[in-house]
């Protein structure tokens, strides 16, 4: 992520730009003339956004003080796969006359060194979910094209000579050229050493300091209920203007975009209270959920928590399958303490109770909170349209299987039933 606060003067400019971006609102150009995002090969899903906060007043209400004023900034997201050093140097190299142009609305000096300032302008995220570690974009698109072979080549076969058959196919269309399935390389070994000392030293700090922890738990719980008690609730219902924005940018793919903003709560208990769950919620992305799943939720791909103005405000973003509705009725049905833990710690929210209770039950009042807070999305980009992340779990689980020189009966039935 890199974010550039906008120059007023050129805020009509930078929108006008990212308008130029899309064949209509909310289906993006591939290959138009600023990033041509069908050349990144190593690029799944990529936005650029105006971090326009239209709820500023409700910070006001909440703590009786001025309404707070912040840059308005252009945030540019990309979920890549590799290295990001590696992944801004192609950027800059790539479309470097169209970053110039976008980001000389947002404090660029077009006279300076492009890839300087993007790693200068990078914001990195407190947590971070990715559904699949390791499944690269020629991964991706590779068994998505191993299926649509072997859909054309299915016939009415018992389930283990059917496997036989399709994966002699598979293998004279590797050999002719037509299919590719390519081996992925394997991780760098620097990366999976830090992965592992990431693996021990959290818990290893969280015992460290576990003594003072339980010393001042119970205070802590007290102010954190008289917190919850006192807090006002405010949420309005939804500018219907605003909603029908947001419902033009969305639905033109089986997947959509998400970028909540939203004031945090004064206070060093909720902040306190925000950044555990926050690195909880990391860790266990990280080492613990079951691949492809956050949660019991699995149409998220990619989602991420980032900080804004120190620790004033809070940016989240995701990319999920369906409708807004049903992303919002799974998070209510499956996550909803997890909702409530992180939610719960910004302006506006509604009341929870202990942190994880109440709160998003009120399904009426929490989409409308979710709305206001929703921002909309200039230019999104998906590498692989038409694929959920439950379509690249099937899609793996296919590939794995023709890679196998042997299925039993059994496996062989399953493994056939994702056709």
């Amino acid at each position: 992520m890199v974010l550039g606060a906008i120059i007023p003067s050129r805020e009509v400019e930078l929108r006008q730009l990212l308008d130029s971006m899309n064949d209509s609102p909310g289906i993006v150009n591939v290959n138009n003339a600023l990033i041509p995002f069908a050349q990144f090969d190593k690029l799944h899903l990529s936005r650029l956004l105006i971090l326009d906060d239209k709820t500023l007043e409700d910070a006001r209400m909440h703590g009786s003080g001025p309404t707070p004023t912040y840059p308005l900034y252009l945030a540019f997201l990309g979920d890549i796969d590799g290295e990001e050093n590696d992944f801004l140097a192609e950027l800059a190299q790539k479309a470097g006359d169209g970053l110039r142009k976008i980001f000389a609305c947002a404090g660029f000096d077009p006279q300076t060194d492009l890839l300087a300032f993007l790693k200068l302008h990078r914001a990195p995220p407190i947590a971070n979910y990715i559904n699949w570690r390791g499944r690269t974009v020629r991964r991706i698109q590779e068994e998505a094209g191993l299926r649509e072979a072997l859909v054309r080549q299915v016939g009415g076969l018992p389930a283990q000579q059917l496997h036989t058959k399709l994966r002699q196919f598979v293998q004279a269309e590797q050999a002719a050229g037509r299919l590719g399935l390519t081996p992925e390389q394997p991780t760098p070994s620097d990366w999976s050493i830090k992965n592992a000392l990431h693996l021990i030293a959290v818990p290893l700090l969280v015992l460290l300091f576990l003594p003072p922890l339980i010393l001042i738990l119970p205070l802590y719980i007290l102010w954190l209920r008289h917190l919850e008690k006192t807090d006002p609730e405010l949420v309005w219902r939804v500018d219907q203007k605003h909603a029908d924005h947001l419902s033009s940018l969305e639905d033109h793919d089986v997947t959509n975009q998400f970028s909540l903003l939203g004031s945090i709560k004064p206070g060093l208990v909720r902040l306190a209270t925000l950044v555990g769950v926050l690195l909880s919620v990391d860790y266990a992305a990280r080492h613990l959920v079951r691949r492809g799943r956050l949660g019991r939720v699995r149409s998220i791909h990619f989602a991420r928590w980032v900080f804004l103005d120190g620790t004033k405000r809070m940016v989240f973003f995701s990319n999920y399958d369906g409708t807004v509705e049903s992303y919002m009725d799974d998070f209510i049905n499956k996550a909803g303490f997890g909702l409530n833990a992180f939610l719960g710690n910004g302006i506006g929210y509604l009341k929870t109770n202990w942190l994880v209770l109440d709160g998003c039950k009120d399904e009426q009042k929490y989409r409308n909170f979710l709305r206001r807070h929703t921002l909309p999305t200039q230019v999104w980009y998906k590498a692989y349209p038409g694929l959920t992340a439950i379509d690249l779990e099937r899609n793996t689980l296919l590939r794995e299987g023709i890679e196998s020189s042997h299925l039993s009966e059994e496996e062989a039935r399953a493994w056939a039933a994702l056709l």
